[in-house]
């Protein structure tokens, strides 16, 4: 490991909080007046923000949010300090790492490449508002109610831009990379995921950034998530509006990368969602819109494949799916680990799919007989228990089958009692 590197690794390791570290050249002359009162003013603008840091003074405020650290007596910028609120030129002469791009390619052809070197705060907003008009919207109705649904959603925008900035490695060379293109919105940040964390467990892994200062005074601030849980935002911005999941593929150990994919909102599915939410009262959880949207995708699908494909406990998986089947927006069939799962009847209708939903639920059914006659001529004969695995029926539903081929004289039994089989009628 080159000396370079240890930053980098003791960071990932969580054993080194970069952003908590005083940085010995500066002094508290570096701190921009205007940047403490925007930083002021975004905590007064954020009902999440903690409201107690304005009765403070300048030092107090500072030293609350360890944006400045005593040493040797005096009181001295940490990282975290001059990132937030820093001035430019303290800025390029101590934190040249500190860099962030705003880019919009149509096809080929660059429409913005705006760069920025300034504090964080000052740059957050700057994007902000560099990317509006490059973020249409759409008007959606929902019963009464009509609303212009933005292609990105705002929330998540902000917290995967605010997450960028907050777990980046400033101690590497790079740049914070906000994308507009024709595939999506794309942020990215040098530095990778901490130990622990990867693109499988992002969802349940628990919270833990590479600045913990830095993220701490964000959070404060009212820009971060205050539980940690930016990612959950992100997620249930493309979820809420049935939009293809974010997808953060292109992250590897040397930076994170997330895509949130350009997608008109699915009207039937929002309406579906706010149908539930009139009934129990309470929004959808993020488990129980993975689960949705896995089935919208997969149309069926087992246990086991949702349990492989989802970042949950199989425990959380069951509870979820067992309240989505009590709201009939899901509905199983067969029994133990050969059940499987499909979106309900009510989804199909509302999406106008009503076709759909019967090929889905029926067409098996219609198909059982041919299928059953199938496996005995590969295996000679078959059980019930053969049966129940083929078609993840139940043990009567399968009796029911087998009896009626018998019946049909399209079968025969061979055999009795426990051990009795079924041959197909040549």
């Amino acid at each position: 490991m080159y000396p370079y590197e240890i930053a980098t690794r003791l960071s990932d390791l969580g054993r080194l909080d970069y952003s908590a570290q005083p940085v010995m050249e500066s002094t508290r002359d570096d701190l921009d007046p205007l940047e403490r009162d925007r930083l002021r003013k975004i905590i007064a603008s954020y009902q999440s923000s903690d409201r107690n840091l304005l009765e403070l003074s300048d030092a107090d405020l500072e030293k609350s949010l360890r944006l400045v650290v005593s040493v040797n007596g005096e009181l001295t910028p940490t990282l975290a300090g001059l990132l937030l609120i820093g001035n430019e030129e303290a800025l390029q002469r101590l934190v040249p790492t500190n860099e962030a791009a705003f880019q919009v390619l149509v096809g080929t052809d660059i429409k913005v490449n705006q760069t920025y070197r300034g504090p964080l705060l000052k740059t957050i907003e700057q994007i902000a508002e560099s990317f509006k008009p490059w973020n249409p919207g759409t008007e959606l109705t929902v019963g009464l109610f009509s609303s212009v649904v933005p292609e990105f959603d705002e929330r998540a925008f902000r917290e995967a831009l605010v997450n960028a900035f907050g777990h980046r490695d400033y101690s590497l060379l790079g740049r914070v990379r906000v994308l507009v293109d024709d595939a999506g919105l794309t942020i990215a940040n040098p530095g990778g995921f901490v130990e622990g964390i990867n693109v499988h467990n992002l969802l349940t892994a628990e919270p833990r950034g590479r600045n913990p200062c830095l993220m701490d005074a964000l959070k404060r601030t009212g820009l971060a998530e205050r539980t940690g849980r930016g990612i959950d935002r992100i997620f249930e911005g493309a979820l809420n509006y049935g939009r293809p999941l974010p997808d953060y593929s292109r992250s590897n150990r040397r930076g994170v990368s997330v895509l949130l994919p350009r997608s008109v909102p699915d009207k039937a599915f929002v309406e579906l969602l706010a149908e539930e939410r009139e009934r129990s009262g309470k929004s959808m959880s993020l488990d129980g819109l993975l689960i949705l949207d896995k089935l919208k995708s997969e149309r069926r699908c087992g246990f086991d494949v949702l349990s492989g494909s989802l970042d949950m406990s199989d425990q959380r998986l069951r509870t979820v799916l067992g309240q989505l089947t009590e709201a009939g927006l899901v509905e199983s069939a067969g029994v133990g680990a050969r059940r499987t799962y499909m979106l309900g009847a009510k989804v199909y209708r509302r999406s106008g799919r009503a076709m759909e939903y019967v090929r889905q639920s029926d067409i098996d059914r219609v198909r059982y007989p041919e299928l059953i006659i199938e496996l005995m001529h590969e295996q000679k004969s078959v059980s019930k228990n053969d049966v129940m695995e083929l078609l993840h029926l139940e043990e009567n539903q399968a009796y029911y089958q087998l009896r009626k081929l018998v019946l049909e004289g399209r079968a025969k039994k061979v055999g009795s009692g426990r051990n009795v089989r079924y041959a197909a009628v040549r």
